[in-house]
């Protein structure tokens, strides 16, 4: 299975009003149905040359469909993939009544309990999480003191009672192989404002998504354009929600 792919399954068309690529976040707003919506993503950016095309159609990205824009997420191109997903956030249908309000440390601390948790992604609420779950193991690509690096998931992983896993692993391809190393019976998080808030992830094992609505989409836009990183993001207009495996 593909999480991507299964998305682009189910995802509505949608009327592509914007694409904003800031120096942190990706935000896609579209028309659905007559109900403007946006989606967010992280911002990826490939290693290349100064000067070498990283958007080969950028100009003309607002003439493309919504659900052509989502498909934009099966290619290589890192900056792509981001593009694809704020369009997949955004034409994926809200459905509030099954959304609680909620931080991912405190989903996560909940879970967890007295039990090993592997935290793949760097989040800034990673010290006060140490002191409040049995054991935390952080995964990361460019590890920090007392992180390990990505490449160790294969040792981790299968050990967690809790894999709590960023959304960031959709854009950069990498969430598949995570979940084929989980253990069975294990809690599995997804999570951050690049998480596509749709019941079909729990048939992969995911037992949580936490996620990002946006529900100022001016203000939000407007502070992406300018570079800004999350919790500026959040107070421009953003709602943070869980939704769990029913």
């Amino acid at each position: 299975m593909n999480v991507i792919s299964d998305l682009l399954a189910v995802i509505p068309e949608g009327q592509t009003e914007s694409v904003t690529v800031g120096l942190h976040w990706t935000a896609v707003v579209a028309n659905v149905g007559g109900e403007r919506r946006c989606g967010l993503a992280s911002t990826l950016v490939g290693l290349k040359p100064h000067g070498e095309v990283d958007v080969p159609m950028a100009g003309a990205l607002g003439e493309l469909s919504g659900r052509e824009l989502a498909g934009l997420a099966l290619l290589d191109n890192l900056t792509l993939r981001s593009i694809g997903v704020a369009a997949i956030n955004a034409l994926l249908p809200p459905a509030p009544e099954s959304w609680v309000e909620g931080n991912a440390e405190d989903v996560i601390a909940q879970a967890g309990g007295d039990g090993m948790v592997v935290l793949v992604g760097h989040f800034p609420f990673i010290p006060s999480l140490r002191s409040r779950v049995g054991q935390l193991v952080v995964l990361e690509q460019n590890p920090g003191p007392d992180e390990y690096p990505a490449q160790a998931a294969a040792e981790w992983v299968p050990q967690a009672d809790v894999l709590a896993v960023t959304s960031m692993t959709l854009l950069n391809g990498t969430l598949d192989g995570l979940l084929a190393l989980r253990r069975p019976d294990a809690m599995v998080l997804l999570l951050g404002p690049s998480t596509p808030l749709h019941p079909l992830l729990f048939d992969y094992g995911i037992t949580f998504l936490s996620g990002a609505s946006v529900v100022n989409i001016d203000a939000v836009l407007r502070v992406v354009r300018e570079g800004a990183v999350f919790r500026q993001v959040r107070k421009a207009g953003v709602r943070l929600v869980t939704i769990a495996c029913p």
